[in-house]
């Protein structure tokens, strides 16, 4: 029976987590709202939308602060880098029999991007992200919709993420979660939001 590898991207493939912390910051920043970086940095893996309504709640024109970080972040797409080992890991594991999907809050362009510097796409047998489906993590939705398209029920499958957003929404899916430290968040933070591995 097959078995299914989940990844989140952004902070477990690629080290870009700060790239976004930084683009939200001054995106805000240009829209007049004035938030930490720690802030932002604890929400960063929840779709843009759910970003603003944790950040700022009801006070915020989406589209002009979406724009502005899509504009800004994407002047960093031509040298996003890879973590360590990321593409070695991915084909060993396709390698392996395992079916290797990524699951993510980027659009499709920031998608592309993030993929090119991973740059095993031979290894990668599908994505799915929150333009996807109803809710984006952490909600459920993105891990039953990659579930889905691995053909894998959730007992044979992990997720691999680095926030509490991809905890929670594997936990949520009954899949085991394990928490990489990559992307900046605690470990007692990944544990307490359902991950079965630091």
């Amino acid at each position: 029976m097959n078995r299914a590898a989940l990844f989140d991207v952004d902070g477990t493939l690629t080290d870009t987590n700060h790239l976004h912390v930084t683009s939200w910051w001054e995106a805000l920043r240009q829209g007049g709202h004035r938030v930490s970086m720690h802030d932002i940095h604890r929400a960063i893996g929840l779709p843009g939308e759910d970003l603003l309504d944790h950040l700022l709640g009801e006070d915020r024109d989406d589209d002009r602060l979406s724009s502005a970080h899509d504009t800004l972040y994407a002047t960093y797409f031509d040298r996003l880098p890879a973590l360590d080992s990321a593409a070695d890991l991915l084909r060993a594991l396709s390698q392996a029999g395992w079916k290797v999907l990524l699951v993510t809050s980027a659009k499709d362009t920031e998608l592309g991007a993030l993929r090119r510097a991973i740059d095993a796409d031979d290894a990668i047998t599908d994505t799915a992200t929150s333009d996807d489906v109803e809710q984006g993590k952490p909600a459920p939705d993105p891990v039953h919709h990659a579930l889905e398209l691995a053909g894998v029920p959730p007992e044979r499958a992990v997720f691999v993420g680095d926030t509490v957003w991809d905890m929670k929404a594997a936990d949520r899916a009954g899949v085991a979660s394990v928490g990489l430290l990559c992307g900046g968040i605690p470990r007692a933070d990944l544990k307490d939001a359902g991950a079965a591995a630091v």
